[in-house]
């Protein structure tokens, strides 16, 4: 027996559903979230930059536990701030500012309040006496023998009968007080008045003149050319140049000609 099937009405097509219209509004869609996810990466990484700057240098120059466990917390919820699309950007940006002031609160606890300092941020640990590993102390601060010997190398210090002290900070970096027949000779120990030392004072960068660090060294523009004549170079050739302590200029080009490039690598490849 042949089945015959009938033909289609105008209601049936227009049930049958188009792929390529699912397609389209699917592409949309993720356009759509592209440009939220954009859009909200902005805004976090700028909140980043302001909240970074109102915590101050502490946070990220002198990182103990407590500043170390607030970067990772405040980073994490900028991420989610950024890519989480299942909940509204302003929770993140609340939770964000929160945060935020409750760490600058705690900084000015911690700067009052000497015995939560100590609790929050810890005390620093001899681990070094006389020449002498205190294995308790090391130990107490879950720290190896070879990452103190790594840190005393950090520090120069090659030799550990040379030692008086060796602190761990609540940093995690290591402070060091050689006995004294091993630390270096100073001016004052011979005698020598040694003048006033000067910092060095960058003038140019990337070929831009920095007139107001120019003034502060009690140069002007006249000296400035002077100095490039000599050097037969522009200051549109210059990729950095500074003020030495000795008051002399120095130069880097962006194009510099070496006779012999050292390789510090111990491969040969392309990185």
């Amino acid at each position: 027996m042949v089945s015959i099937t009938p033909p289609l009405d105008a209601s049936t097509v227009l049930s049958i559903p188009d792929s390529s219209q699912e397609v389209k509004e699917g592409d949309t869609y993720m356009m759509e979230e592209t440009w939220v996810v954009a859009v909200r990466s902005i805004i976090a990484f700028l909140t980043l930059i302001i909240y970074t700057r109102v915590l101050g240098k502490q946070q990220m120059g002198n990182l103990t536990y407590f500043d170390y466990i607030n970067g990772i917390t405040i980073g994490s919820i900028a991420g989610t701030f950024a890519t989480d699309l299942s909940s509204k950007a302003w929770v993140h940006f609340v939770a964000l500012t929160i945060f935020t002031i409750i760490t600058i609160i705690f900084q000015f606890i911690t700067m009052k309040n000497r015995t939560i300092s100590k609790l929050m941020d810890s005390d620093p640990t001899l681990v070094i006496q006389n020449g002498k590993i205190l294995e308790q102390n090391l130990h107490k601060m879950r720290v190896k023998f070879d990452e103190l010997t790594m840190m005393l190398r950090q520090k120069d210090v090659f030799d550990i009968t040379t030692l008086d002290y060796a602190i761990l900070e609540p940093d995690g970096s290591l402070s060091v007080v050689l006995k004294p027949e091993n630390q270096p000779v100073t001016a004052k120990d011979m005698h020598i008045h040694s003048p006033q030392r000067k910092l060095m004072t960058e003038l140019i960068i990337d070929g831009v003149l920095i007139q107001q660090n120019l003034e502060e060294r009690n140069k002007d523009i006249r000296w400035l050319t002077e100095q490039l004549k000599k050097k037969k170079v522009t200051i549109q050739d210059i990729a950095f140049a500074a003020i030495l302590p000795n008051d002399k200029l120095y130069i880097d080009l962006f194009k510099d000609h070496f006779s012999e490039k050292t390789d510090m690598g111990d491969y040969e490849g392309p990185f």
